[in-house]
C-alpha cells in the first residue's frame, strides 16, 4: 500500500457554494472513485462550502460568543447541516467499495486555528473529517477549517508522503484572480515570498479561501511533505496527484527552498 497522503476535498468543489446546503454529486462520485483506485492510506478532510459558511458567517459562529445574536441554534444547525454533507461523502466512498470512517472535529477537537488541540483519530481504512464548529476555551467556540486539520494530518501522522488540496475551478494558484486569469498565470510552483492576487468570497467564506490553503501548505512543506494544489474536477489529476506523479497544478515549497 505504501504511505499515507493527505487530501482535502474543498468545499467549493464538493458543493454548489452559492446554493444553500446543495451538494454537487458528481464530483463527490468522480473524487471518490479516483481515490478508489489508489493503493494509498488515504485520510480525507472535506470542506463545508454551502452547508457550513453561509450560516456561519450570518450568526459570527468564527468569532465565538458575540452578545445579542442567538448563536447556540446556529451551531447545531451548522453541525447538523455538515454531517449531512459528510453522509454524502461516506456514501460515496462506500459505493466505490472504500472501508471508510467519519470522526466528527466536535467531538474530538478544541480550539481553532494550526495548534487546535485533541488527539487525532485514524481509521485502518480511509479516515474522514471535516471543518466544523468546535469548543474553544477563549471563546467558547469557534470555526475549525479543514485546512488546519490537514496541517496536523499531514505532520503528525507517520508515512505521510504528500498532502493534496483539491479545489473547485482553477487549476491551482493563480496570480490574478481566476476571473482574469488565463493559463499563463498558473504559478506551477509557489513559496511564501511569492505573491499573488487571491479571489476570496468574504460574503461566504469564513475560513480563508486560497490565502490559508496557500499558507497551510506552506507550514506542511517545511515538515518536508510534498504539496499540490489541483483542480478536483477532473479526476485523472486527483488519482495522479495522489499516486505521487506529475499533474497540472501548483507545488508548493517551503520558504526555505
Amino acid at each position: 500500500m505504501g504511505g499515507t497522503v493527505v487530501i482535502k476535498w474543498g468545499g467549493g468543489l464538493i458543493t454548489h457554494k452559492d446554493q444553500l446546503c446543495t451538494v454537487n454529486l458528481d464530483v463527490i462520485d468522480s473524487l471518490a472513485e479516483a481515490c478508489s483506485k489508489s493503493t494509498k492510506k488515504l485520510v480525507i478532510v472535506h470542506g463545508a462550502g454551502s452547508f457550513g459558511h453561509m450560516m456561519a458567517k450570518k450568526f459570527r459562529l468564527a468569532e465565538g460568543r458575540v452578545a445579542g445574536l442567538k448563536q447556540d441554534e446556529a451551531i447545531e444547525r451548522v453541525r447538523s447541516d455538515m454531517i449531512e454533507l459528510n453522509n454524502h461523502v461516506l456514501s460515496s466512498l462506500q459505493k466505490y467499495g472504500l472501508d471508510a470512517k467519519t470522526f466528527s472535529p466536535h467531538l474530538w477537537a478544541t480550539g481553532t486555528g494550526p495548534s487546535f488541540k485533541g488527539e487525532l483519530p485514524i481509521f485502518d481504512g480511509v479516515t474522514v473529517v471535516y471543518g466544523d464548529v468546535v469548543e474553544d476555551s477563549e471563546k467558547e467556540f469557534g470555526i475549525l477549517s479543514g485546512d488546519d486539520i490537514m496541517l496536523r494530518y499531514s505532520t503528525e501522522l507517520p508515512n505521510v508522503e504528500r498532502a493534496v488540496f483539491a479545489i473547485g475551478g482553477v487549476d491551482g494558484i493563480l496570480r490574478v484572480p481566476p476571473s482574469k486569469a488565463g493559463p499563463e498565470d498558473l504559478i506551477e510552483i509557489w513559496s511564501p515570498d511569492m505573491e499573488f492576487e487571491g479571489e476570496h468570497a468574504a460574503e461566504i467564506d469564513v475560513t480563508g479561501g486560497i490565502g490559508l490553503k496557500a499558507a497551510r501548505g506552506a507550514m506542511i512543506s517545511e515538515k518536508g511533505v510534498d504539496v499540490q494544489i489541483i483542480n478536483g474536477e477532473h479526476p485523472n489529476r486527483v488519482l495522479a496527484a495522489i499516486d505521487g506523479e506529475n499533474v497540472l497544478g501548483t507545488k508548493i515549497v517551503s520558504g526555505n527552498c
